[in-house]
């Protein structure tokens, strides 16, 4: 198959383009704002007719959360707009989409874990944006999966898991939020699923991906420091209401990743497992 990556430079795209190695049967074109604009549709479409494109992953979007509140043009445009028109020019051509999307989409007032058909209620832009690209993708293209996901973090871009590493080796004390709660992913798991789906086939829906497990963001930050071996920093717990950002946080955002285990015969790792790998790596 000819599979067009877009956001390819991005957390997952990298992880994307060190699985591809793993499945050299199919051709990957892999591209970021500078190869495609996926903002025009004209070019979209021309890029897929011109490479012959059978499907598309796309790990493009506008992730600035708190910055979303006050851009909320561009932040429609990539995030709303945009997979419209992946999904228009795949869908002509009888392809398939993966879409990635967010556990912003809900808001976060669960006490036991969203499925995919739980009802949606964003209380953010970026969340809102997202879940318009949702529906655009799947009006666009019959057959596409739409991947929600959270916390995401790995060895590349900026992320909780190096921001944390650097904060806790430059200073003595850092406060981080204890009253949210959901599960961290590994992008680079989460690139594993996205090929398990691409071997056995797309089964056209909406699917939860996320490691296994529960915490804390203030957890999380203690077990990046304790596995980076980062004795010298003191984390304190802060409630939300001391740390006020633009965009509202889901405070439960924790995915049942049930259906994505069973439709595609994938096991996923607990999430200190993962961190721990990441860690290794980025040391």
């Amino acid at each position: 198959m000819n599979i067009l990556i877009t956001g390819c430079n991005g957390q997952l795209g990298n992880e994307m383009q060190l699985l591809e190695k793993q499945h050299p049967q199919h051709t990957y074109f892999n591209t970021d704002v500078t190869e495609l604009d996926i903002t025009n549709r004209e070019a979209i479409e021309a890029y897929v007719e011109q490479h012959q494109i059978d499907g598309i992953v796309n790990c493009a979007a506008y992730t600035a959360v708190d910055k979303a509140e006050s851009d909320e043009d561009l932040c429609q445009l990539l995030n709303a707009e945009a997979p419209a028109f992946l999904a228009h020019a795949i869908g002509q051509r009888k392809g398939w989409m993966i879409q990635v999307s967010t556990d912003y989409v809900f808001d976060g007032t669960h006490h036991t874990p969203y499925q995919e058909d739980d009802d949606t209620c964003p209380n953010s832009v970026y969340g809102r944006t997202k879940l318009v690209g949702e529906f655009n993708v799947q009006k666009f293209c019959q057959r596409s999966m739409i991947i929600r996901t959270a916390w995401l973090y790995s060895t590349f871009g900026n992320n909780f898991v190096k921001t944390m590493m650097r904060l806790g080796r430059e200073r003595s004390q850092l406060g981080v939020i204890f009253d949210q709660v959901g599960t961290p992913t590994y992008a680079r798991d989460l690139a594993r699923c996205i090929f398990a789906a691409i071997e056995k086939g797309i089964v056209a829906g909406i699917y939860h991906f996320s490691n296994e497990g529960v915490i804390s963001w203030y957890d999380f930050a203690k077990a990046v420091h304790r596995l980076a071996g980062i004795t010298t920093c003191q984390v304190r717990p802060l409630h939300t209401s001391e740390y006020p950002t633009p965009a509202a946080r889901p405070h439960f955002s924790v995915l049942d990743k049930t259906k994505v285990k069973q439709t595609y015969g994938i096991e996923i790792p607990y999430w200190e497992e993962s961190l721990r790998e990441c860690i290794e790596q980025l040391k």
